[in-house]
């Protein structure tokens, strides 16, 4: 068999490739990605290469992964419905952001035939997340193996909008308390999301995320300590949040590359317990203009999620560019993932992107500069001094302005944004969404306002056709 497929070498390939670029040099085909890791032509075992194994431990209800769907407003009913339509749908667990959380009445409505104790619920509520967290507390009052999600994440509703009504350290510390007094009712409960999401959809690089994440991690288990849980409850208690977009690769390997850096955050603090990482859907990716392609977009995003090993995905509906998603794009996002699990068994392997030279490579590389991203933030003081000096915005607004550049250059491309443009798009429904102010007066940084990468090219088209 060998002689009939001989093995090729490196330097057969090097052989073949020059040929076919003819003048161009073989350095033409490494790529420099924003954190400046080359991405090379070529990936073999003699580039020494280690393996990496980083799978997903969690087995939602016999599933590969969490489904789990976001469900916006402010209406109990009409949130009690989505909820329930949504789990008979195909969802796991569900995560609810809106005025509902505000208190435990209509919360508690909201959930009115939500099985607690099998179905996860989730909260999306900022700075107001302590609160969210008590009335949720409250709703759930009977079930104490409920699994709750309180999802707790200061720090990032901190530098998305730059504004805080106390000292961001108070909040810190008010969240902290908040798992600790609940920590003990509800054991299943998980109590903090560190994300790096909103370094992401500011258009931060992927090691800025990771560095972002690693970093809120840190922040949340020492505040957590602090208010007088163990390490092991605090980490066990943490949901790392990470984004995924339409470039699957980079995707897969920075949810992978998260859950080497959580094996080196947990033995610092002596203790190693598995990652439970949450990858949503980037926002920054999606159109408003033609939303359609946003689904080739969303699917990708799933991909990366149930390849690189998340334990939950969260996919937004194809519309959400424009709005909060409706029920049919929630059933869009729904049935995506179910494909993806279902007929594409994407969840059948555990890890299926190790013993991929190019994927372990790119693992590891993200891995290390994600972490040293991290050291860098710590080097600064922590996250809440490098928020309040700018140095964290600074560095996502370099790596926005590479990434604007390269789509205003025809560097990068935007499927039905900067190519293959339909000249009639069709719109897809959606729900108005009222824009939050910033409650003020305590503290303040910079903020990473969140953006979208389509938005300057859809103001052109729209204005030259009016």
């Amino acid at each position: 068999m060998s002689d009939l497929f001989p093995t090729p070498s490196p330097a057969d390939w090097r052989v073949l490739a020059e040929k076919a670029l003819k003048d161009r040099p073989l350095e033409s085909l490494v790529h420099l990605d924003a954190d400046g890791l080359a991405v090379r032509p070529l990936y073999a075992g003699v580039s020494g290469i280690t393996a990496i194994s980083a799978p997903r431990l969690s087995d939602a209800d016999g599933r590969a992964w969490d489904v789990r769907t976001l469900i916006e407003g402010d209406d109990p009913e009409e949130i009690n419905a989505a909820a329930l339509a949504d789990l008979e749908g195909g969802a796991a667990s569900i995560l609810l952001k809106g005025a509902i959380l505000s208190d435990s009445e209509p919360l508690s409505r909201a959930l009115d035939g939500v099985a607690l104790e099998l179905a996860a619920v989730g909260l999306d509520a900022g700075l107001d997340g302590p609160d969210a967290a008590n009335a949720l507390a409250v709703a759930a009052k009977g079930s104490p193996r409920a699994k709750l999600m309180f999802h707790m994440d200061p720090l990032s509703a901190f530098a998305e909008t730059g504004a805080a009504p106390r000292s961001i350290e108070e909040h810190l510390t008010l969240a902290a308390n908040t798992a600790a007094r609940h920590a003990g009712a509800y054991p299943e409960a998980s109590f903090f999301l560190a994300s790096g999401r909103v370094a992401h959809e500011a258009g931060g690089s992927i090691a800025q995320e990771l560095g972002f994440a690693a970093a809120n991690a840190v922040a949340l288990i020492r505040a957590a300590v602090a208010a007088g849980m163990t390490a092991e409850a605090t980490l066990r208690g943490t949901v790392l949040g990470v984004s995924v977009d339409q470039e699957y690769f980079d995707g897969l390997a920075k949810v992978r590359a998260l859950r080497l850096i959580w094996r080196s955050i947990g033995k610092a603090f002596g203790v190693e317990t598995p990652a439970v990482i949450e990858a949503r859907s980037s926002r920054r990716m999606l159109a408003a203009r033609d939303p359609w392609p946003n689904l080739l977009r969303l699917t990708a995003a799933g991909f990366a999620g149930a390849v690189g090993g998340a334990d939950a995905v969260v996919l937004d509906g194809l519309s959400r560019a424009n709005g909060r998603s409706d029920a049919f794009a929630r059933r869009q996002a729904r049935n995506t993932q179910a494909v993806l699990m279902e007929e594409a068994h994407l969840g059948r392997v555990d890890d299926p992107a190790a013993g991929s030279w190019f994927l372990d490579a790119r693992t590891r590389d993200l891995a290390e500069a994600g972490w040293a991203e991290f050291q860098r933030i710590e080097g600064e003081g922590g996250l809440i001094i490098a928020l309040r000096t700018g140095d964290i915005q600074d560095r996502v607004a370099a790596a926005r302005a590479e990434r604007e550049a390269a789509l205003a250059g025809g560097r990068a491309q935007l499927v039905g944004v900067t190519k293959f443009v339909d000249p009639d798009p069709r719109p897809a429904p959606f729900e108005a969404e009222a824009g939050a102010e910033p409650r003020t007066g305590g503290d303040a940084c910079e903020p990473l306002i969140p953006i979208r990468f389509a938005a300057p090219f859809e103001t052109q088209e729209w204005e030259a056709g009016q």
